[in-house]
């Protein structure tokens, strides 16, 4: 994997190249949404396994979801509560996200990081398709120097532009609205809890 500077990264994303950064969870393995293939066979991962749609602020992830108005209340909730942070809301997904992201169920993950150089890049992009740096089935890496062993062929953020503070080490909490509540699909980095739920 070749280090580079933080412009030389988001040139490659902008130029459907796979690259990999830190997040407030594990390093992610990043690329454009309609370039998400490459995550498929760089993991080796089943492509019913869909993947998330990151993003710098929920601005840029809405016209990638569809809700009626009293969900969109809902959701902003739960999203004032936890974002930007280690929680990943599977939501209805519209037509503008592409067909190799969007699960049988015609829904996406999405989530804001808690990471400023995260969203940094993620700014310059615009939203990402994302995953955790790993070969499917195996453990998160959660170093520079185990990613580079495992993707060769990745770029990845260079040393200098990396954010002070490391990742949890934790992958993000999943959390699925079903129409009527939340379900939890992935116990992760921050324990979920909802009023709304609650009053149900």
């Amino acid at each position: 994997m070749m280090q580079v500077s933080f412009d030389a990264l988001v040139a490659a994303v902008k130029a459907g190249k796979l690259v990999s950064f830190p997040t407030d969870t594990v390093p992610a393995l990043a690329t454009l949404p309609e370039q998400g293939l490459l995550i498929f066979v760089a993991k080796q991962r089943s492509q019913d396994k869909p993947l998330i749609l990151m993003a710098a602020d929920l601005d840029d992830l809405k016209p990638f979801i569809v809700g009626s108005d009293r969900e969109y209340e809902i959701w902003q909730k739960v999203i004032n509560k936890y974002w930007p942070g280690a929680l990943t809301l599977v939501l209805p997904a519209s037509e503008l996200v592409p067909k190799a992201m969007v699960s049988t169920q015609k829904t996406i993950g999405v989530r804001v990081p808690n990471c400023a150089s995260a969203r940094a890049i993620l700014k310059q992009t615009g939203p990402l398709a994302t995953t955790s740096a790993n070969l499917s089935g195996q453990p998160p890496l959660e170093t520079m120097e185990e990613i580079e062993v495992q993707f060769p062929e990745v770029l990845t953020l260079a040393r200098e532009y990396k954010q002070e503070r490391q990742g949890l080490g934790v992958p993000s909490t999943v959390v699925k609205w079903t129409g009527e509540n939340w379900e939890i699909l992935r116990q992760g980095a921050v324990e979920f809890t909802d009023e709304y739920n609650k009053k149900l």
